[in-house]
């Protein structure tokens, strides 16, 4: 939180730099694409919480650090006095237990059926190299951090009264203890270390002019600490009744059959009893199955599915 005369800058970036903590599930490295470029337009709404900045917000690819202000918001026409910001880490490479499930996809893929138009779309991703490895697991790569530097960078220049040399060691950065958000918190302050020294090299967290991030799991993963919420949610076995029975009615199963057909494999090996291993449910597992190996790769090292 960054206070000033009446102003205080909240921060918790992508769960790291600016009040964050979540997913933000891009993966891992990743070159920026060329401006304009079509694959990003066409699948990016398809991958959601996979998305890139530059993906929701075109202009990022023209210039990652010029802020784009709300005509309605121009200097000279209000003051801010305090910034609270929610953001999620920066890009990440998948989970461990994403990374499984991408290798089970891919031995599914490749024992499935022959033959139907659906069997280019399979065979292409059966084919298709999976490089990732266990050690990974949803650790920030270097993408994630240059997101963290640069939204350091844009916000500096939107509110430069906030983000003030005066108001720099009154910045709270609270992050959860996961790794990839404790490292988004650092690679946030990096860039303000970069506004604020144009050329230098930041030096160790510990030795900046604000005080280092701060763990608040209690505040950042509420999901397990509430009791309300493990009670009612967690531990409620009909809390998620309506889920569940989406999950196996009519509607999911004529996904299912579709989603089999193109990828020419059994129905039966997408049903909700594949799924807690697959993906994170049913629905999602069917939904996203074709797009899940292609939006950390795009994501990561821009490399275009079949």
């Amino acid at each position: 939180m960054l206070r000033g005369a009446r102003s205080h800058l909240s921060a918790s970036f992508a769960s790291a730099a600016v009040l964050a903590a979540a997913l933000l599930s891009s993966f891992a490295r990743c070159s920026l694409p060329g401006r304009g470029d079509p694959v990003a337009s066409v699948l990016s709404p398809y991958f959601g919480t996979k998305t890139r900045y530059e993906d929701v917000n075109p202009w990022l690819l023209v210039d990652p650090v010029e802020p784009r202000r709300d005509p309605e918001l121009l200097a000279g026409t209000c003051t801010p006095v305090q910034l609270v910001a929610l953001i999620r880490h920066g890009t990440r490479y998948p989970t461990t237990k994403q990374i499984r499930k991408l290798r089970q996809l891919q031995g599914l893929l490749q024992t499935r059926g022959t033959g139907g138009d659906g069997s280019r779309v399979a065979a292409a991703l059966a084919e298709w190299p999976l490089w990732y490895d266990d050690w990974m697991d949803g650790q920030l790569v270097e993408k994630g951090r240059q997101d963290m530097r640069q939204l350091a960078l844009r916000l500096a220049a939107l509110f430069p009264d906030l983000f003030s040399r005066e108001n720099y060691d009154r910045l709270r950065l609270v992050t959860s203890s996961k790794h990839r958000c404790v490292d988004s918190s650092a690679a946030f302050l990096q860039g303000l270390w970069q506004h604020y020294h144009p050329g230098l090299p930041p030096p160790d967290v510990s030795d900046m002019e604000c005080d280092p991030p701060r763990v608040n799991d209690k505040l950042m993963r509420f999901f397990d600490h509430c009791e309300k919420f493990l009670t009612d949610v967690e531990r409620n076995a009909t809390a998620l009744y309506h889920v569940e029975a989406f999950k196996t009615g009519p509607e999911m199963q004529k996904v299912l059959k579709k989603v089999a057909a193109t990828l020419q494999v059994p129905v039966n090996n997408l049903n909700a009893g594949l799924s807690p291993s697959l993906l994170q449910s049913s629905s999602s597992l069917v939904m996203r199955r074709p797009s899940f190996p292609c939006s950390p790769s795009w994501a990561t090292s821009r490399t275009r599915s079949p």
